[in-house]
């Protein structure tokens, strides 16, 4: 069993949460997760997220549609542990899990103490989404700490960081 830094019998693994959709800033963090990972002998989760659906349609319709989102995340989330795992040598956890973003992942948090680190990645230009305001807001009450990656990092930049 874990602590919530990562602990297990005194060998401290730290553990990465990364939060995977199809956007460039949710690569970015990914890639500082896996190198943090990497020049920390730590390990990455990805957690995709299947937003529920806001209307009700016909039984069958409405399992196909649900069904067919959580296909597309489970896709994007393999494709990506497929990536890392090519880069790295090291398969990371892939959990797709259905619900409203912020409960999903504080629940996510709670199930897993080994997690040592939220890692999300911010946009280049504009606002914070919603991830990012929710969380930034609340990191105080987090059991991990929060890295944002900027959107505006290449990938050097990124590597240069996490060396």
């Amino acid at each position: 069993m874990a602590d919530r830094l990562g602990c297990r019998k005194g060998i401290r693994v730290r553990t990465y949460l990364v939060i995977m959709d199809e956007t460039d800033e949710a690569r970015k963090a990914l890639r500082f997760a896996s190198r943090r990972a990497l020049t920390t002998g730590g390990n990455v989760h990805i957690l995709a997220l299947v937003a529920k659906q806001n209307f009700s349609a016909f039984g069958a319709v409405q399992a196909t549609i649900e069904e067919e989102a959580r296909d597309r995340a489970e896709v994007l989330a393999s494709s990506a542990a497929g990536n890392l795992f090519s880069e790295s040598g090291k398969m990371p956890t892939i959990s797709v899990k259905t619900g409203e973003g912020q409960a999903v992942i504080k629940d996510y948090l709670g199930e897993h103490p080994e997690v040592a680190a939220l890692v999300l990645g911010a946009a280049a230009e504009g606002q914070p989404g919603p991830l990012i305001s929710h969380f930034s807001a609340h990191s105080g009450s987090l059991p991990c700490p929060l890295y944002i990656v900027p959107g505006s990092f290449s990938n050097e930049e990124i590597d240069r960081l996490t060396a």
